[in-house]
């Protein structure tokens, strides 16, 4: 019997890691697409500028007149312009790219000097983004304050974007489920904060969602505990999430949360020297 139900809960945790990739592929989606989109038309603006000054140069081959010479000069840095704007963009689609890749082909258990704000970023968004793939009518607003020049912290980094990922699912679903019965006046609202202090880096993610009962906060932690209805939930989330934080980065994973109020999870990470 205790074989059989080690088997299970394997066999969970695979599910469990599946279905947070499900989630992500839904995010990835979305978020690559607002990228594309501005490659895709930007590359389509500075084309067409090009083609202006072209047209320019060849009606004056001889001698521009100073208002095209003024002209010319605001193409040329319309083109700058745009083509930063490629780059940025280019570079955030790549930044997803490798975000994703991580999590899928990251070596186990490897610590790597990575941006922790980076980290929570990609995935609070990537999270959110899911979120609206699958509920229709879905928003809410993110509060983002990110402690500026934050030297890179060694952290298994596919390992603590899977615990971001898993607490703002959560905290998606949270405000999601409030919203539900909430009057026209409820507006769902998430905030996020990283920081350094004393040693440690301290991740926060707060929400206003329907917060927890005294028996969910009692048996958070337990392995497939759940407070969603069968079949969009395995209860294993928060267990891994605690396993990841506590056991692999011996840090602590801290919570407070008020019924009807919302909930705010605390995670704090030692700094490696």
């Amino acid at each position: 019997m205790e074989q059989q139900i080690e088997q299970l809960k394997e066999q969970l945790q695979k599910q469990e890691k599946l279905a947070s990739l499900g989630m992500l592929s839904a995010g990835i989606a979305h978020e690559i697409q607002n990228p594309l989109n501005f490659v895709i038309n930007f590359s389509k603006m500075s084309d067409k500028l090009l083609k202006d000054l072209t047209e320019i140069v060849e009606d004056n081959e001889d001698k521009l007149p100073e208002e095209d010479c003024e002209e010319i000069e605001d193409i040329v840095a319309d083109l700058k312009e745009n083509l930063a704007k490629i780059v940025e963009h280019g570079e955030r689609a790549i930044s997803i790219i490798q975000g994703i890749l991580l999590v899928s082909r990251g070596k186990e258990n490897e610590f790597l000097p990575s941006n922790i704000p980076n980290i929570v970023k990609e995935y609070i968004w990537l999270s959110y983004h899911a979120m609206r793939a699958n509920y229709k009518g879905f928003n809410l607003s993110i509060h983002e304050n990110y402690q500026e020049g934050l030297q890179p912290i060694m952290v298994i980094p596919q390992d603590l974007s899977r615990a971001i990922l898993n607490m703002m699912n959560n905290a998606c679903y949270a405000v999601w489920k409030k919203s539900q019965t909430a009057g026209g006046d409820y507006k769902p609202e998430v905030s996020v904060s990283v920081e350094a202090k004393d040693g440690n880096v301290i991740i926060t993610l707060s929400d206003n969602g329907e917060g927890m009962s005294e028996e969910t906060k009692k048996r958070l932690f337990e392995s497939f505990y759940t407070t969603k209805p069968v079949g969009q939930g395995t209860g294993l989330g928060m267990s891994i999430t605690r396993d990841i934080i506590e056991q692999k980065h011996g840090g602590t994973l801290s919570f407070d949360s008020t019924e009807g109020v919302g909930t705010t999870f605390t995670i704090t990470i030692p700094i490696r020297k």
